[in-house]
């Protein structure tokens, strides 16, 4: 089928659920950035969506050190371009639209359902904007932003190493200072990101390394950029520098996306920041880009749903309870078909209001009055795990169903199906592994101002319940009763895992935190389709939302209470239990020998 762009669905979440205001905006109002996301939907509609099956299919192709991407692709991103997308979060000085990071997330959830492998280029450009703007030298800021706000340029994000995966501080890349102020950069990088490729003139890595007097740990990392041509004496694109892509990975998914290894054999760096502190400098990429990842899975979630909804509307097999016709019913007509097709819905609206309420803090922390400009940066650092690991889980769990939905025509590849389920699975893995994500929330992120800034998100939970029990309806009133019992679960596995942490037990808050974040997220999600149902906006949209809201509510929230016990009883014996189940051999019985079949 045709991929529709869910552009009112989107507008709905910023403005009636995450709070997008005047005030954000600026200078651009409501109706331009309404303008802005038809047209982007339009892009993703026309260009992106007919990319991603070709992608797939033939993925980018590494030969003699260089990438050549799918068919299509370059001509593609040589009109997104030229359309301005590449620079819509970058500021005015360099070239950009200095839009707000939540109508960035808008676009990037519509690349994302149109083609996640294409998009995923974009968003790491985005994110390098974002880090250099802050932290970059006023000379590199002028060679380098222009020309990735223009899409001239592109960026990568170059972090991980062979025997440093999540773990950065265990990072070997050698730094070393050359006379001129620049450095000189040895070492291998694996998993990056359109490391090579054809769509644009030259490609800046913003790498992380060890000077030799470095600290140990990550207080002794720095960033740096190192382009894979430097600049002549004119400012133009002059000799190779010494980085090169040795090849490209052969994955599960995202085809069309070129995920290279990397080599510097003594390549030009310059240094962004300070010295030892490029750690820093990494996470403003980073922070957003976790949230852009939440922001992918949503995008390749709707392209799923949308697609087994109408598969589901065609498909014929057997005969529905009430059916009194000739031949056989819809499947959409069978009841656990209509459950996979409304918690797909659901989970997506849930997890989509998750990520645009997320990008409002961003933007309250950078763009609103001083006073609330903490309260904000925590909302923010509050919410960003939750979004990153909640989403991304959403879409895995989306995209399985759209597989069940389609049946047997799912699990080949013919209808695209699979695809969806594919490209989501390692969303949950880069950026930080979800497992990561709730490591953040439960040590770093509850204990924000004492627990004020959780105390303060829970507080806001409390009172949508009153909104809804005010309201009128017992749909509605009877929305506020389950989030009610809910919020009581997340209130009192809040208290357990702060105690925890707070008295050393980290071995045992950390057990149940995958439990917890899953828990949090649902509760919120809750929490923030109840906001859509009570708002103003169109009636007829409204009646959708209720329905979502309601079945999330009755169905999906139900799982609260299994996951606080989880997330306490998690929290002990844990250790004592994997011993005992992974310290011994296999199984055997009296005699010694293992199981057989």
């Amino acid at each position: 089928m045709a991929f529709e762009a869910p552009v009112a669905e989107i507008l709905f979440s910023m403005r009636e659920i995450a709070g997008l205001d005047e005030a954000i905006l600026g200078d651009v109002g409501f109706e331009t950035v309404e303008m802005i996301l038809a047209e982007a939907g339009r892009f993703a509609e026309a260009e992106l969506a007919p990319l991603n099956r070709v992608g797939d299919r033939q993925g980018a192709v590494f030969a003699d050190g260089a990438v050549t991407t799918a068919p299509g692709w370059k001509q593609a991103f040589a009109r997104f371009a030229a359309a301005g997308w590449s620079g819509v979060s970058a500021s005015e000085r360099c070239g950009g639209q200095d839009l707000p990071v939540m109508v960035e997330m808008a676009l990037q959830e519509l690349w994302n359902a149109g083609s996640a492998a294409f998009a995923t280029g974009p968003m790491l450009s985005a994110g390098a904007i974002l880090a250099l703007e802050a932290h970059a030298s006023d000379d590199l800021k002028q060679s380098c932003l222009p020309k990735l706000a223009a899409g001239t340029w592109t960026a990568t994000m170059n972090l991980t190493e062979p025997q440093a995966g999540s773990d950065l501080g265990a990072l070997t890349t050698r730094a070393e200072r050359a006379e001129d102020g620049s450095y000189r950069i040895t070492g291998q990088k694996i998993f990056i990101s359109y490391g090579e490729h054809d769509l644009a003139e030259n490609i800046v890595h913003l790498v992380l390394a060890r000077l030799p007097d470095a600290p140990a740990g990550t207080r002794g990392i720095s960033m740096f950029v190192v382009p894979k041509f430097l600049a002549d004496e004119g400012g133009g694109l002059g000799a190779r520098n010494a980085v090169a892509a040795t090849g490209v990975e052969h994955k599960l998914g995202l085809h069309g996306s070129p995920t290279c290894t990397m080599v510097y054999d003594g390549a030009v760096g310059y240094l962004v920041g300070e010295e030892h502190r490029g750690l820093a400098c990494m996470f403003t990429m980073m922070n957003v880009t976790r949230l852009s990842v939440g922001i992918q899975a949503v995008g390749v979630a709707e392209r799923a749903t949308q697609e087994a909804l109408a598969y589901a509307r065609e498909r014929r097999q057997g005969r529905a309870p009430g059916h009194t016709g000739e031949g056989m019913s819809r499947i959409i007509d069978h009841p656990d078909v209509q459950a996979m097709l409304l918690r797909m819905t659901s989970v997506t609206a849930a997890s989509r209001a998750i990520c645009y309420a997320c990008a409002h803090a961003i933007d309250m922390s950078r763009r609103g009055s001083d006073a609330d400009r903490i309260f904000w940066t925590e909302r923010a650092a509050l919410l960003t795990p939750i979004a990153k690991a909640f989403a991304s889980d959403a879409g895995i769990e989306v995209a399985s169903l759209g597989i069940q939905v389609h049946g047997g025509a799912g699990y080949i590849e013919e209808t695209g199906a699979a695809q969806h389920l594919r490209d989501v699975r390692v969303f949950a893995i880069y950026e930080g592994t979800n497992g990561i994500q709730a490591i953040d929330l439960v040590s770093r992120k509850l204990p924000l101002s004492d627990g004020k800034a959780v105390g303060c998100l829970l507080d806001d939970l409390s009172g949508m319940i009153g909104d809804l029990n005010s309201a009128r309806g017992d749909e509605i009133r009877n929305m506020g009763d389950h989030l009610a019992t809910a919020l009581a679960d997340l209130r009192a596995a809040t208290d357990h895992v702060m105690t925890l942490t707070r008295d050393g037990r980290h071995d045992e808050s950390l057990a149940g935190a995958t439990s917890y974040l899953r828990l949090f997220g649902l509760v919120l999600g809750a929490g923030l389709l109840a906001k859509g149902v009570l708002a103003k906006g169109s009636t007829v949209y409204n009646d959708r939302m209720v329905a979502v809201a309601r079945y999330f509510a009755e169905t999906i929230l139900g799982e609260a209470t299994g996951l606080r016990r989880a997330a306490m009883a998690g929290t002990t014996g844990l250790g004592a239990d994997a011993a005992a189940v992974f310290s011994h051999g296999p199984v055997t019985n009296d005699k010694g020998e293992g199981n057989k079949r």
